[in-house]
């Protein structure tokens, strides 16, 4: 005897439903929908809610694949980098309180103890290798080029073991570090690595998904995390476990979980892109992170493959950005700007592009290239973009007065960096 199929009983149920009456019309459109997986966007029946959206089951399915789909991908090319190092031995030292008692010889055996000193010491002629910390990194080319934190690997003593996902480990030899930018090179002795594709940072919106992967607590690999862009553009004082302190500009905000160890990993959108490379977390909040924009790790690769090194485009000044309370402090004429200013020393850096352009202290440099110096987009950030060499307009207000002058960018000098 032939079964009859399950989707004719369905079928048969919803006509005699359908010739029933509106709510039975309305049970069999949503069993249909469950049944063959049809996709839809529901809102409320009802008039007083009709801005209550939600998405169906499908459509979730659908983003969950998305991101699954990434992490499958991305994953073989990030990187857990391990710090160590050989650090003095600590020893301990113990003594017995009682020692000095004058007590008679058949009682001197039950007094033998040893109790901890109050403090231990290093000793520097005995030392031995230690994992003394880890962050994390990304694959930008298959002979093994990666891309991390330079507070990762800052410690000119220390050697970096990089582990990639299917367990494989490799010595790490540091190429280059950038000298403002929290970013790094490391290359490792490998071939027909997985890599990364590098997005574009500029084309970044706010609440667009992103997926953190790193080393979380230098301890769990390939830590996933996902989440939105919740910021831009921001600026942070930023400070590792060595006590070291940075300030950091035009930052990705993330509230993917970011974690001690994620340093230098990548911040990847939903096109399987590396978009930022995180670089820290604040302090006393719950998940917000921080991110380098992805363009600049782009300009510090290129750069490296065409000139073995890192140079950083250089004006040569000391300023102050101008706001209201900036403004009414030294009495200026406008409220933006950077204003060229130096306690007791001259802001213009000797032998710079800035004083050979005829800058002067308490110049006020209100664009470059026509763009407007702001909080959000201040001097040091203008010319971070630049070319070395590049040509530059100033617009200058001195003494009430504007003024255009031109400079030719320089590199930062290695005593400065």
């Amino acid at each position: 005897m032939k079964k009859i199929p399950w989707q004719v009983f369905v079928l048969g149920i919803g006509l005699i439903l359908v010739f029933s009456d509106a709510s039975g019309q309305a049970f069999f459109n949503n069993l249909l929908d469950i049944l063959f997986g049809r996709t839809k966007v529901a809102t409320s029946t009802n008039q007083n809610n009709s801005n209550n959206y939600f998405i169906s089951l499908p459509s979730a399915i659908s983003l969950e694949n998305v991101v699954t789909g990434i992490v499958e991908r991305t994953s073989p090319a990030v990187v857990s980098i391990v710090i160590s190092k050989y650090v003095p031995v600590i020893e301990r030292f113990y003594f017995n309180p009682f020692e000095d008692l004058d007590l008679p010889p058949e009682l001197k055996p039950f007094f033998q103890f040893e109790f901890p000193a109050p403090r231990s010491v290093p000793n520097q002629n005995r030392s031995e290798k230690r994992k003394v910390g880890g962050g994390t990194g990304f694959i930008v080319s298959p002979d093994g080029l990666i891309v991390t934190n330079k507070h990762v690997v800052s410690d000119r003593e220390a050697e970096y073991t990089v582990y990639l996902s299917n367990g494989k480990k490799y010595t790490a030899k540091v190429l280059a570090v950038h000298p403002v930018d929290d970013l790094a090179l490391i290359k490792i002795n490998a071939n027909n690595l997985p890599v990364l594709k590098l997005g574009d940072s500029d084309r970044i919106k706010l609440g667009q998904f992103v997926l953190a992967i790193g080393n979380a607590l230098a301890e769990f690999q390939n830590t996933v995390s996902f989440g939105v862009v919740s910021g831009l553009k921001r600026s942070i004082t930023a400070s590792d476990e060595s006590g070291n302190i940075e300030r950091l500009d035009d930052l990705i905000q993330t509230d993917a979980a970011i974690n001690f160890g994620n340093s230098g990993g990548p911040l990847i959108n939903l096109q399987g892109e590396v978009i930022g490379v995180n670089t820290a977390i604040a302090g006393g909040a719950e998940n917000i992170g921080f991110a380098i924009p992805v363009n600049r790790a782009k300009k510090m690769i290129e750069e490296f493959n065409r000139k073995g090194k890192i140079e950083v485009p250089f004006l040569g000044v000391y300023y102050m950005l101008v706001n209201d309370e900036i403004q009414k402090k030294f009495d200026l004429p406008v409220n933006y700007g950077a204003f060229i200013y130096r306690d007791k020393e001259s802001a213009i850096v000797p032998n710079s592009p800035a004083e050979k352009a005829g800058l002067r202290n308490r110049d006020i440099i209100l664009e470059i290239d026509n763009e407007k110096i702001t909080p959000q987009n201040n001097l040091a950030q203008i010319v971070s973009r630049k070319n070395i060499g590049q040509r530059i307009s100033l617009k200058v207000l001195r003494e009430n007065r504007e003024i255009t002058l031109y400079a030719v960018i320089g590199s930062l000098p290695e005593n400065s960096r």
